[in-house]
């Protein structure tokens, strides 16, 4: 069994997504952190836990980053925070089940900021669309490879 664990960038991660993760730490007796800078209301496991930090710009991200390891996974859908993770050689995956990688997040960082360009400029560009089914079964099935990885210790 690996030491790794699962950290969730908590403040704007879905409820069903928590749930997933809840069940998998249950059923694998992995330990899954939140962080988040409000109150996560958590079920009653030794192996999932939740951690509060103060209020302010990136504080959840910079405790995430300071406390995961190399061979963690990390649920985030913030591109920065996922960048800095992949480079910490992290596993990290968006509540949408998209795999973050070496290969790919330059590119998710470009569009990011292209994007916070034309809202800065006035552009209504709207938001991202609703968590759907299919979505959360798209979390779930890349969850499942990462953790099998994870619990076989070998890097996800």
């Amino acid at each position: 069994m690996s030491d790794n664990q699962i950290w969730v960038d908590a403040d704007a991660c879905p409820r069903t997504v928590k749930d997933i993760l809840f069940r998998a730490a249950k059923r694998l007796e992995l330990t899954v952190t939140l962080v988040a800078n409000q109150s996560i209301p958590i079920p009653k496991s030794r192996f999932i836990k939740a951690v509060r930090v103060g209020s302010g710009f990136d504080v959840a991200d910079n405790y995430i980053v300071q406390h995961a390891t190399a061979g963690d996974l990390v649920i985030t859908a913030d591109i920065p925070l996922a960048a800095e993770l992949v480079e910490m050689d992290c596993a990290v995956i968006n509540p949408r089940g998209e795999l973050y990688t070496a290969d790919n997040i330059r590119e998710r960082l470009n569009m990011r900021d292209f994007m916070d360009d034309l809202r800065s400029s006035g552009v209504d560009t709207g938001g991202p669309p609703a968590l759907n089914q299919t979505d959360r079964r798209n979390f779930a099935n890349q969850l499942d490879r990462l953790l099998m990885k994870l619990v076989a210790g070998k890097r996800p």
